[in-house]
């Protein structure tokens, strides 16, 4: 089977001792793609290089968490290396962009303006380079389908969807496919897990967002962290494990959720057609 891990920062920190490896393991159980999203300006050549090195793909973008720290100058950087690889087949998306509704400090006034001002300005972007987008959904669904509703796009994935049933439909409407990864594998994710299950095969893609969003069986309570235990590493080679609990969720086959999941995330991000 093949799988397409959607939402990869293969680029983090946390992947510096070892992350060839990190990505050959992934690749030996069958993961074949994955899409490397990235969070500011500095890293833009990074994970082209690293897409380029493992014959995975990327996205170029500005996070919210990481808009403190940004100015116009990176939207303008961000602007130059669209058009400059805009022949580049492994260049899929805008992203990671969007809005943060859950970290404190990026929500008082003067924050969420300057993480709104740089949301619309890469929807702009996106759509003078007509690419899709992969979008940051933390309790921000409905400031994103405003911004979506201001500045249309070519579809894209909203990573790590933990909205309503109705904020999903207007993505889905949009044409966006929602992203599935860790938190899913929860058991007190009721509401998750009930989408999961019940929304549409076609509007769904897989994710690990590693090395964060780690599954139960990586998660090491904050308890045992304060005891010692380290947490662990959630990586690329997880997204098997992923997708073997939403298989068991929707009572299907792994080859059949293989083949729509990877079908679904070549339909978000086109150009995961040309190298696949």
């Amino acid at each position: 089977m093949s799988w397409i891990d959607t939402h990869c920062h293969l680029d983090a920190a946390e992947f510096d001792a070892d992350r060839d490896a990190v990505r050959q393991h992934a690749k030996s159980l069958g993961v074949d793609v994955c899409v490397i999203p990235a969070v500011m300006a500095s890293h833009f050549d990074e994970v082209r290089l690293l897409a380029h090195r493992h014959h995975d793909a990327y996205a170029l973008g500005i996070h919210p968490l990481y808009t403190p720290q940004a100015n116009d100058a990176d939207l303008a950087t961000l602007d130059a290396h669209l058009h400059a690889y805009r022949d580049d087949p492994r260049l899929v998306a805008v992203g990671e962009i969007g809005l943060d509704g859950f970290v404190p400090a990026l929500n008082t006034p003067e924050a969420i303006t300057k993480q709104t001002h740089f949301f619309e300005a890469q929807l702009q972007l996106a759509q003078r380079h007509r690419l899709p987008v992969i979008l940051h959904v933390r309790r921000s669904a409905d400031g994103l389908l405003k911004g979506l509703r201001q500045f249309p796009v070519v579809g894209g994935i909203a990573h790590a969807f933990n909205g309503s049933r109705q904020q999903a439909q207007m993505f889905i409407e949009m044409g966006f496919k929602l992203g599935f990864g860790g938190a899913m594998t929860y058991d007190r994710a009721t509401k998750l897990r009930a989408l999961a299950t019940d929304l549409p095969l076609s509007a769904l893609v897989l994710e690990t967002d590693a090395p964060d969003i780690p599954p139960h069986w990586i998660y090491t309570p904050a308890q045992e962290r304060e005891q010692g235990k380290a947490q662990g590493r959630n990586s690329p080679a997880e997204l098997p494990r992923l997708a073997s609990v939403l298989g068991e969720l929707r009572g299907i086959s792994l080859e059949e959720l293989a083949a729509a999941t990877s079908a679904n995330a070549r339909q978000a991000l086109p150009r995961l057609q040309s190298h696949l």
